[in-house]
């Protein structure tokens, strides 16, 4: 039976869900409109756990169909082909936010599909999406511990806008998607030019309150319309076992893990060393005994690295909570470039390089309201070899995507307007060398690297990711995060900018 509920937000703004009448078959499936958006949204997930696997196997799709905004895709090929850059940011955006809100021990295979059916030319469906999956996973019978709410926040004129338009947006010096539950923020991804700390937070509070409203609606919904959740037994915890272990390795692995003493490859070895010979004590043809060790040795790691953090005020190579790792820089460095620069912080280490070109250059882009064209791109690259390990090089994965898209979105905050430099701009980043932060060395690379090209920028960008482990009501904020901060932490949020705001 078809239900419906809407939520009437900010600025006489609307959001709307509807469910039971689209995609019966999905373990739950939600539509939602905004404006003229028009977004289905459907989550399934297989009835039996996967076995021998340590993480939650979550898959997010998000598709763009071009019949949605009343075009035929350009052309030989008249159907929509591989997922376009939008589409797997999106997909990513979707998964950030619900990744961590699933209940502890649940193993089963999950997708989440989101699709637009209907396209206006003034709201972006992207927070419809993400709406849309809190929606389809609160209404299943899958153990989802949300809902969640997504906005897009603007800043026009002094005054916040909740779910602006594209005109609107426009003329907005902050473009902001604030996820969360009604306790807190989940996920938060920004552009902006040069906006000051102060209004980013208070755009944060603004989006809050208005996610607060989505979720007592979703909640609501799910009374109506909603399924009895599965069950999940979550792990045990054998404290038992884990004291002993402690016993017998915690001083050796504290000081194996102290990269101070042990630059990150060396400190790998050797706490891949100890856990080789613990295994060697354990019978090859004993894969509870094998498995159970692998788990309590990981948490083993991760206390150790909380404890460090929390009690002892001690990051794993021995920094002040807010020092930066030492910074290197080269510019230059390529003879034939338009502009190159090596950008070294700590053990990460990016080589950007700018290329320019005319408006022919440009990259063409295929959207819901016909063609548009990009004049500033980056990409980003991470090969194996930065990290000591060997796979196959294939074409950009999303997490490739993701990050070059973060330090584009960055960067071009300080670009001048198209009226004074008119050229086309590549900016490629290649990562070296990788321990934590390399998304903000390639933003630092790539501000060097354009002005090594003669690229007339506002100011000179930067970027540093900063984190947060917490324990009760104790807390560690972190600058520059590297290794197991990143890894063990609770939090992973970069921040870009000028010496005037944030980009």
């Amino acid at each position: 039976m078809k239900q419906e509920i809407s939520v009437e937000l900010s600025g006489g703004k609307r959001i709307s869900f509807e469910t039971g009448s689209l995609a019966k078959q999905a373990h739950g499936s939600a539509v939602v409109r905004i404006g003229d958006n028009v977004i289905l949204a459907t989550a399934v997930a297989n009835p039996e756990p996967r076995e021998g696997i340590d993480f939650f196997p979550l898959t997010v799709d998000y598709r763009e169909y071009t019949y949605a905004g009343g075009r035929i895709p350009g052309g030989f090929i008249k159907r929509e082909g591989r997922p376009s850059e939008r589409e797997i940011l999106t997909s990513r955006m979707i998964d950030r936010p619900i990744r961590p809100m699933f209940a502890e021990g649940f193993k089963s295979e999950t997708q989440v599909i989101a699709f637009v059916l209907s396209a206006d030319t003034e709201n972006d469906p992207d927070v419809a999406a993400i709406n849309g999956a809190s929606c389809a996973l609160h209404l299943s019978d899958i153990p989802f511990l949300g809902p969640i709410g997504a906005v897009r926040v603007g800043l026009v004129n002094g005054n916040f806008l909740v779910n602006p338009t594209y005109s609107e947006m426009r003329d907005s010096l902050l473009n902001i998607v604030v996820v969360g539950t009604a306790d807190g923020i989940v996920m938060i991804e920004s552009g902006a030019k040069e906006v000051k700390e102060e209004s980013v937070v208070d755009a944060i509070e603004f989006g809050h309150t208005e996610i607060k409203k989505i979720c007592a609606a979703l909640n609501d919904f799910r009374e109506k319309a909603g399924k009895p959740k599965r069950q999940v037994t979550p792990p045990e915890f054998d404290q038992a076992y884990f004291d002993d272990l402690k016993s017998r390795i915690g001083a050796e692995l504290i000081d194996r893990l102290d990269t101070e003493r042990h630059p990150k490859a060396e400190s790998h070895n050797l706490v891949r060393e100890l856990k080789k010979a613990q295994l060697e004590a354990i019978p090859a043809d004993d894969a509870a005994a094998r498995s159970k060790f692998n788990k309590y040795y990981e948490a083993l790691r991760e206390r150790i690295f909380r404890d460090a953090v929390i009690d002892q005020k001690r990051r794993p190579d021995g920094r002040a909570f807010d020092q930066i790792r030492a910074i290197s820089i080269e510019t230059g460095v390529l003879p034939r470039t338009h502009g190159s620069a090596i950008f070294t912080r700590g053990e990460t280490q990016a080589l950007v390089t700018t290329t320019l070109g005319t408006s022919d250059d440009m990259q063409r882009l295929e959207v819901f309201e016909g063609e548009a064209k990009k004049r500033f791109m980056l990409h980003y690259n991470f090969p194996p070899f930065s990290v000591g390990e060997v796979a196959f090089l294939r074409g950009a994965g999303r997490r490739e995507i993701g990050h070059g898209a973060l330090a584009e979105r960055a960067v071009s905050g300080a670009l001048t307007g198209e009226d004074t430099w008119p050229y086309a701009m590549r900016v490629v980043s290649d990562i070296l060398e990788s321990n934590g932060s390399s998304s903000m060395a390639t933003v630092c690379g790539a501000s060097l690297s354009l002005m090594d090209a003669g690229v007339p920028l506002r100011a000179p960008v930067a970027g540093v990711a900063m984190g947060l482990v917490k324990e009760g009501e104790k807390y560690a904020i972190l600058t520059d995060i590297a290794g197991a901060e990143d890894h063990y932490g609770d939090m992973d949020f970069k921040v870009a900018g000028t010496r005037d705001g944030i980009t």
